[in-house]
């Protein structure tokens, strides 16, 4: 079960999981032994999917953010097609949506080229995706994978809630 020590420790390594071990048992004072066994409990049930590095796109000319809609002839095939979308590198993010499209797609490329290349060559080639719709974003204010861990109360946090 998941306490307020656990809850602040997920909000330190939100933060910045790169932070060592000593200065997150400084911050919650707590003994660094205990505070890398509950990290280690919380990464175990599932509360702590892993850890990622957060590149600069600009450093790798991917400075261009398009949202794609793609919808399907046959709703019922969207595992198969989830699973076609994911092998696409362009595509970051993958959500089955409501209304007439099926799927929301994230995508970071370099510009324009690459933008038609990645729909007309790999999105549009994936079985079943009959149509798509495409939204450039002109700028990004906000981009996060953070949890708002202020408000959540612990007996509402479940273990691996999803497959």
């Amino acid at each position: 079960m998941i306490d307020e020590i656990s809850l602040k420790i997920l909000g330190i390594l939100q933060q910045k999981a790169r932070v060592p071990n000593v200065e997150v048992a400084r911050q919650v004072n707590m003994a660094p032994s205990a505070v890398l066994e509950r990290i280690r409990k919380l990464e175990k049930q599932g509360i702590i999917n892993g850890y990622e590095v957060i590149l600069n796109p600009g450093c790798f000319n991917r400075n261009m953010v398009a949202f794609v809609r793609a919808h399907l002839d046959d709703p019922a095939q969207a595992d198969q097609v989830a699973a076609q979308l994911s092998a696409i590198p362009e595509i970051q993010e993958i959500h089955f949506i409501t209304g007439n499209d099926c799927f929301l797609l994230k995508l970071r490329v370099s510009g324009t080229s690459a933008l038609s290349d990645a729909i007309t060559r790999k999105i549009a080639a994936v079985t079943h995706v009959t149509r798509t719709e495409t939204t450039i974003a002109l700028h990004t204010y906000k981009e996060s994978s953070q949890i708002p861990l202020d408000s959540v109360r612990i007996d509402e946090i479940t273990e691996t809630p999803f497959p």
